[in-house]
């Protein structure tokens, strides 16, 4: 059978990290490689690469060649990312040092050398780091359409998808502000989903004033069959009046708006919102609503530890809950918001 060749920048780049861990001797299994690129989403090469680099440091600190390493140099590492034993490396989640030692021992078998993350140490290092940082990850924290209630009908209530809307500025920045959180809150949209929208992926609205969203693509669909998600009469009004605004017709939907040193709007950007600007407004208007004591009595102290906890899923997690609340059930829940589980 014909073998399977690597294409392309991707393949270049993880042949490229894989050979400055093993060495430009050891033979690459293409094969392997290629299969992986093809499977692989772009935040998984993206990790891959990351955590062959932090490797590749920790066997310079000890003074082994990353091609020669053993069990007991990736037992030292676990312990080390773990807390138990004294070292400068930062402590990591018992998740982020799965996916470590996973990536690693990929790289070893790409290269066709022993894998030194799956011997009987390594596994017995991993449960007892497991035993002392447990293993529950901090979810971010929700924010609903009302607030934390008991009774869906009640009047909203702190940190909630309501009182940020009410938060936003009415110029531009608000505007998109304001599209930005009701999509958001609708689609339950991961931050990547959010950043890649087009205008041209957006249809309606229809006699009710609905409108529908393509997902193009998503974490879920790794085949890039897309999506669609329902956008409320209130989301399509937000979108409309942004785009009124600012006169866009085609490209990306969500843009950066460009401030003076005043806070006053200098421009409209060209270019999609970067991800990572999701958490950061979200931030930002969790502390203008408290500025306009939308929250009621929460003090400053509370105020920072809601902004602590806040992250671009923060949205997608109270959409979750409110369904539960509402009553829906686990399966269309998975299917509507493109969840894995």
């Amino acid at each position: 059978p014909a073998r399977a060749r690597i294409d392309g920048r991707d393949g270049e780049e993880v042949v490229r990290d894989v050979r400055s861990l093993v060495g430009p001797t050891a033979p690459i299994d293409e094969a392997l490689v290629a299969a992986a690129i093809r499977g692989w989403s772009a935040n998984t090469r993206r990790a891959f690469c990351s955590d062959l680099a932090l490797w590749s440091c920790w066997c310079r600190q000890n003074g082994v060649v990353a091609c020669d390493a053993d069990a007991a140099l990736v037992a030292g590492w676990i312990r080390a990312l773990a807390g138990i034993d004294a070292s400068p490396e930062k402590p990591r989640a018992m998740a982020t040092i799965e996916r470590y030692t996973v990536n690693v021992g990929w790289a070893y078998r790409m290269a066709g050398l022993g894998d030194p993350t799956a011997a009987p140490l390594v596994r017995l290092e991993k449960k007892a780091a497991r035993k002392a940082l447990g293993v529950r990850q901090r979810q971010a924290r929700a924010i609903r359409f009302k607030g934390e209630i008991s009774d869906l009908d009640s009047p909203a209530a702190g940190v909630c998808l309501a009182h940020l809307v009410k938060a936003c500025r009415r110029d531009e920045l608000g505007l998109r502000d304001e599209a930005l959180l009701r999509v958001a809150y609708d689609t339950g949209a991961r931050r990547s989903e959010l950043v890649k929208i087009d205008i041209a992926h957006i249809e309606g609205p229809d006699l009710d004033g609905a409108g529908v969203l393509f997902i193009p693509s998503s974490k879920t669909d790794r085949e890039g069959g897309g999506a669609f998600a329902y956008l409320s009469p209130a989301t399509m009004c937000a979108i409309r009046r942004w785009r009124d605004k600012t006169d866009l017709r085609k490209g990306p939907l969500f843009r950066r708006v460009e401030t003076h040193f005043d806070g006053s709007v200098a421009a409209i950007g060209q270019a999609a919102l970067h991800p990572n600007s999701i958490t950061l407004i979200y931030r930002r208007l969790i502390r203008a609503a408290w500025e306009r004591k939308l929250f009621g009595g929460m003090s400053e102290a509370e105020l920072e530890r809601w902004i602590a906890a806040v992250s671009s899923h923060s949205i997608r997690v109270g959409v979750a809950q409110d369904n539960f609340a509402a009553g829906e059930g686990p399966p269309p829940m998975i299917q509507g918001y493109r969840w894995r589980d």
